[in-house]
C-alpha cells in the first residue's frame, strides 16, 4: 500500500487450470504429504513451496480441489492465528527490539506504524469472517505470547 512498487508485472497462472499430464500423483496421496508435512511444524505456504520444489506438485488445488489451508483445517492442523497475521506480529516486534536500541531511527518507526496498521486492518477482516473471535485484540505487550 505504500510501497514505492509500481506496475504490475508478476508472473500469470496458465489460462486454462487443468491437471497437468506429468503428475502420477494421487490427490489422497497430496493430502497425507501435506497432512505429515504439518505435523513437523510447517506453515501452509511452506507445505505449498515443498510441495513445489521437492515433489514436483505445481498446484495442490489443481490435483486435490481444495487449498492447504482447507486440508489443514480438514485435519485440524491449522494454526490458532491466520499465517500473514502471524508474520506481521513477527515483523512489529522485531521493529519494536529495534527501536529500543535504536530510538531515533525514524524510518523504523514509520515502519513499525504501517505494519501495525496493516496489522488491525487484517484483525478487523479476520473478525467479519469469524476466523479470529470478536473479543481478540491486537496488543504489543502481549504480542510475545504468538510469536
Amino acid at each position: 500500500m505504500y510501497s514505492r512498487a509500481k506496475g504490475k508485472s508478476k508472473s500469470h497462472p496458465p489460462l486454462k487450470p487443468e491437471k497437468p499430464t506429468w503428475i502420477r500423483v494421487e490427490s489422497k496421496e497430496v493430502e497425507l504429504l501435506v497432512g505429515k508435512l504439518a505435523k513437523e511444524g510447517k506453515s501452509a505456504s511452506e507445505i505449498g513451496l515443498i510441495l513445489r520444489d521437492s515433489y514436483g506438485i505445481p498446484s495442490v488445488k489443481l490435483l486435490t480441489g481444495k487449498k492447504v489451508q482447507q486440508i489443514l483445517e480438514e485435519k485440524k492442523l491449522s494454526s490458532e492465528l491466520p499465517e500473514d497475521l502471524y508474520a506481521l506480529m513477527r515483523r512489529a516486534t522485531i521493529l519494536r527490539k529495534h527501536l529500543k536500541s535504536n530510538h531515533k531511527d525514524t524510518g523504523a518507526l514509520r515502519g513499525l506504524q504501517l505494519t501495525e496498521s496493516k496489522i488491525n486492518r487484517l484483525v478487523k477482516y479476520y473478525k467479519e469472517k469469524s476466523k479470529l473471535p470478536e473479543d481478540w485484540k491486537y496488543d504489543p505487550a502481549n504480542v510475545k505470547i504468538y510469536v
